[in-house]
């Protein structure tokens, strides 16, 4: 803390200190502490920030159609609620287009787990479960188990929670 201290306030020919860098380094150290702010996103429905991908590019209907995560392909792209969706063939993406509140993720993609504790918090689609003929992401392992042995209490918390939640998200 000495250093720190001197770093900051240390002036005077010979100290070699810079005030400016340390704020900065101060500012970057904090930047990284964890908080419930860095954790949550604020997307509505989430996607990639830089390709406008939701659920990174994997085929909302392979979960139903194939029982599994299968990427999608470029030729076969959708843009729907602000978010470009990719499927595996035309088939897909027909039925997506056709009903996408039965496909797309509930909850816009996020942890219904985390939903029922009150934060948002992005699944992955790597983790997942069809529930209900509803798709749900999962940001860990144990939420999903968790679901798993009980979606009905928890999707009655998630659900209780949402809409608050999703008002707070971006627009």
């Amino acid at each position: 803390m000495t250093a720190e201290r001197q770093e900051i306030n240390g002036s005077g020919p010979g100290t070699g200190l810079r005030p400016g860098i340390a704020l900065i380094g101060l500012l970057a150290v904090l930047a990284l502490l964890p908080s419930a702010a860095v954790a949550q996103t604020t997307e509505r429905v989430i996607v990639n920030r830089y390709s406008g991908l939701a659920i990174e590019g994997y085929d909302p209907v392979a979960y139903f159609v194939d029982a599994r995560a299968e990427p999608g392909r470029p030729e076969f792209e959708a843009s729907q609620a602000g978010a470009v969706w990719r499927f595996r063939n035309e088939g897909n993406r027909a039925s997506f287009v056709a009903h996408p509140e039965i496909y797309g993720p509930q909850f816009g993609g996020y942890d219904p787990v985390d939903l029922a504790r009150g934060i948002t918090y992005g699944g992955t689609p790597r983790l997942w479960l069809v529930v209900g003929q509803r798709l749900y992401l999962f940001g860990r392992e144990q939420h999903r188990d968790a679901f798993a042995a009980d979606p009905a209490g928890i999707l009655r918390e998630a659900r209780a929670r949402w809409p608050a939640l999703e008002r707070g998200l971006a627009r």
